[in-house]
């Protein structure tokens, strides 16, 4: 189904299968529970970590290496007696003639099938949800009539630490790495004495152990075993050709120093059309217990164990899939909804801005901006997680309300770096925990500051936005300071002087998405005072921010404006049109006016242009975003984070057929249209597309870790198909193209599952005539699910 000249997805939208390897790029999947985490290409590439990718990556990736996923995890076979030897996985040994390839990428879990001198290979990779280790299923096949003598090499490269050390030190970095060959359980042992864990960049030598030890093992007799570099992959080779494999001798290299390998060798012989299964393991214990003991490697060498955690893999991700059910006219919608957005939007969950090949997982962490975000996709069926991940997080911020931007798991360190908006997004998160489960207990958690003292988590949230509403001009705007939502707007305001309009919006946007919480609490006080914030902000902005077609994207610290009609550059930015209407500050007229100058001026083929025309010339006194190359990133790029706002503004507008529009041409089936220019995995959103003012126009970039994937998850699920959450409740409010007749969609909610059934006969886009509720008429579109006993409400709506 929706087959491009890559591969196609299944029927049931669960896998997306390549049958050609030669993809524009590398297209990734994800393996990971809640500590142990790896990427995984089409081709068996990527990297593996724990907890943290820079801290305590495991194996290692080689930045800036071409192709650009190498190495990986590769399993070789080498015929004994013709002396030939290939990947299972395709790569690295790219040369050879296979008869047949293909790639499932499924939820968590990697298959690749290949088909090459008479051996069929099946290889599956994936990690189990309660083991820290990750296992490479394999099963062989001998197609021939003839018995095969076969030789089976599997390795990966190690890190076994901090990975900006290892990219940066390396020299040095390899002196404190020890393997060992364990003969009673047939595996590599190996660990480091030295765990570069500074919080930045530093020379400072901390005199740290790293805490494990990393097994790597398989199910069939070992015959031989490296663990050096060197020795295994020989002088001038790579890992398309080990010196190894090719002289079919192992050297059984223990050591200690060195670049590390865990590689081992068995032999099998195969009669004809004899299968044979078999695993390779490789886990990571503390080092204060048996490795095995804690791994419970006797039991995980086990076939139908490593069956069976695949099993409950798979169940997991039917039960977090079942959440969300959707079936429209349109094929793609249901495609996304149903599978790969919410894949996509755990993924984020999980891997924030950290863990990606477009992200490094050197130089960012989690940032407290995306945490917040994050949350909206996994909310709905692990609420627990984010209840959790909430309370972590409040951990960074001070006392006085501000935050940091981004912190490192395990150490906890972070960058203060003033972006304007970081804090506002504390009480949005909150308040859309609340919308989804009504758990109110959370706002009287005690948390600490990340400088002194402590408070409710509720404290924490009236903190951010009155630690926002004091770093504001005289004018009542915010202050830009090193930059909003938009990193590259970072010399505006430098002074302490430059406002950022976006910014006043999103923040009168929050103020007024806090109120009913507000009220709940009985917080009379904090409503009239932030009441007035509100009011004031709306009425400023409409008397200096709009220019006569829309509204300006921020003041200069001079009081320039930036994103203005006389500009040569830079006339017009998405956001200040999208959140005047978010935050409910645009008069109707303008707000018109609005939508009608994206349609003219921003509106493209794959989605929004964030800001048009782009910059030409640098403006030292914007910022980088006139350094960056046009058409790209900030600087004029389809960016679709950006563009998911525009979404949802003109739904709120009642633009329903323009914001379905811009919906669908954002919807990686279409925006992939032309997959050797888009070059990106054509299943989930990326971060942006290059638009018309660059000569690689289409072409994407920075997939899968992007907020583009919780807007859009919940743009469709709330704003389209019409499944509203508040504190009390939920309403029905679908919006649709007027070419869709009915619908069906179920979601879960608070414990109970909405089965909604829509009919539009007359091709309405909004509103309703009747509708009926577990099959009684009723007048009101809101419902309070406490009212309903039982598991399953069934909505009926005609439009």
């Amino acid at each position: 189904m929706f087959k491009n000249k890559y591969g196609y997805f299944t029927k049931d939208f669960r896998e997306f299968v390549i049958t050609n390897p030669k993809t524009p790029r590398p297209w990734f999947n994800y393996m990971w529970n809640d500590e142990y985490a790896g990427l995984i290409s089409h081709t068996g590439g990527g990297f593996s970590f724990l907890i943290s990718p820079r801290d305590n990556r495991l194996t290692r990736m080689r930045y800036n290496c071409l192709p650009w996923d190498r190495p990986g995890r590769y399993v070789i076979i080498k015929d004994k007696d013709t002396k030939e030897f290939w990947s299972l996985s395709w790569a690295p040994t790219i040369d050879r003639s296979y008869d047949k390839y293909e790639c499932h990428h499924g939820q968590g879990y990697t298959k690749i099938i290949t088909e090459i001198n008479g051996i069929r290979g099946e290889i599956t990779y994936f990690v189990p949800r309660d083991v820290n280790a990750e296992i490479w299923r394999v099963k062989l096949t001998n197609l021939k009539r003839k018995v095969r003598n076969l030789e089976i090499y599997s390795f990966t490269e190690l890190l076994m630490g901090n990975a900006l050390n290892d990219l940066i030190n390396q020299p040095n970095d390899k002196h404190f790495t020890e393997i060992y060959f364990d003969k009673k359980n047939s595996a590599l042992v190996a660990t480091r004495r030295y765990w570069v864990l500074n919080r930045r960049v530093s020379v400072a030598q901390p005199n740290l152990d790293w805490k494990y030890r990393l097994i790597f093992t398989t199910t069939l007799p070992v015959s031989g075993f490296d663990s050096s570099l060197d020795a295994f992959i020989g002088r001038w080779r790579s890992e398309a050709n080990p010196e190894a494999i090719e002289k079919s001798k192992m050297n059984n290299t223990e050591i200690t120093a060195g670049d590390p390998v865990a590689a081992l060798q068995s032999k099998i012989k195969l009669k004809p059309n004899e299968e044979i299964d078999f695993a390779i393991i490789m886990g990571v214990a503390p080092k204060s217990e048996d490795p095995f003991e804690h791994l419970n490697i006797r039991q995980l060498k086990k076939l139908n164990v490593i069956d069976e955690k695949f099993n409950q893999l798979k169940n997991y991700w039917d039960e977090y899939l079942a959440a969300i059910k959707v079936n429209t006219p349109e094929q793609k919608f249901n495609l996304m909804l149903n599978v790969w957005n919410p894949y996509q939007a755990a993924v984020t969950f999980d891997m924030a801005r950290n863990a990606g090949y477009y992200h490094g997982g050197l130089l960012f962490g989690t940032g407290m901006r995306d945490q917040f975000q994050d949350i909206l996709g996994m909310v709905i069926t692990h609420p627990e997680r984010v209840r959790k991940r909430i309370l972590q997080a409040l951990r960074f911020q001070f006392k006085d309300g501000s935050t940091l931007h981004n912190f490192f798991k395990l150490t906890d360190w972070g960058e203060k770096t003033n972006h304007s908006d970081t804090p506002l997004w504390i009480p949005f998160g909150i308040v859309e925990y609340l919308n989804e489960t009504g758990d109110f207990s959370i706002l009287d958690e005690v948390v600490p500051y990340y400088d002194e003292g402590e408070a409710t988590a509720y404290q924490h949230m009236v903190n951010a936005i009155d630690y926002c509403i004091s770093q504001t001009t005289s004018r009542g705007l915010p202050k830009i300071m090193n930059g909003d939502w938009n990193d590259t707007l970072d010399k505006v305001g430098p002074e302490g002087k430059g406002e950022t309009i976006w910014g006043a919006f999103f923040l009168a946007y929050v103020i007024k998405k806090t109120f009913e919480l507000l009220e709940h609490r009985n917080d009379k006080n904090t409503i009239e005072r932030w009441k007035k914030v509100y009011e004031n902000i709306g009425k400023v902005v409409n008397e200096i921010a709009w220019d006569g077609e829309w509204y300006i994207r921020a003041f200069k610290d001079n009081g320039e404006p930036i994103g203005t009609k006389k500009a040569e550059q830079g006339k017009i930015f998405i956001n200040s049109q999208s959140w005047a209407i978010i935050s409910g500050l645009a008069p109707k007229d303008r707000a018109d006016l609005c939508i009608q100058s994206v349609k003219k001026h921003l509106l493209r083929e794959n989605g929004i242009q964030i800001v048009a025309p782009a910059y030409r010339k640098v403006e030292e006194d914007v910022g980088l975003i006139s350094r960056c190359v046009p058409g790209k990133k900030e600087n004029g790029a389809i960016f679709n984070h950006a563009s998911s706002w525009f979404v949802l503004a003109a739904i709120l507008n009642g633009d329903v057929e323009l914001a379905y529009d811009v919906y669908m041409r954002m919807n990686p089936l279409n925006s992939a249209r032309r997959i050797d220019r888009y070059e990106v995995e054509p299943y989930v959103y990326a971060e942006y597309v290059t638009s018309p003012e660059h000569e690689t126009e289409g072409q994407a970039s920075h997939s899968w870790l992007t907020g583009t994937a919780v807007w859009m998850l919940r743009i469709g699920l709330d704003h389209i198909l019409g499944f509203k959450t508040s504190l009390k409740g939920i309403t029905i409010d679908p919006h649709i193209p007027s070419h869709w007749k009915e619908f069906t969609a179920e979601r879960k909610f608070r414990g109970k599952t909405i089965r909604l059934h829509v009919v539009n006969p007359d091709g309405r886009t909004s509103g309703y005539r009747k509708i009926m509720v577990n099959h009684e008429v009723v007048e009101d579109n809101f419902i309070d699910v406490s009212k309903y006993p039982n598991h399953i409400i069934d909505v009926w709506m005609m439009m």
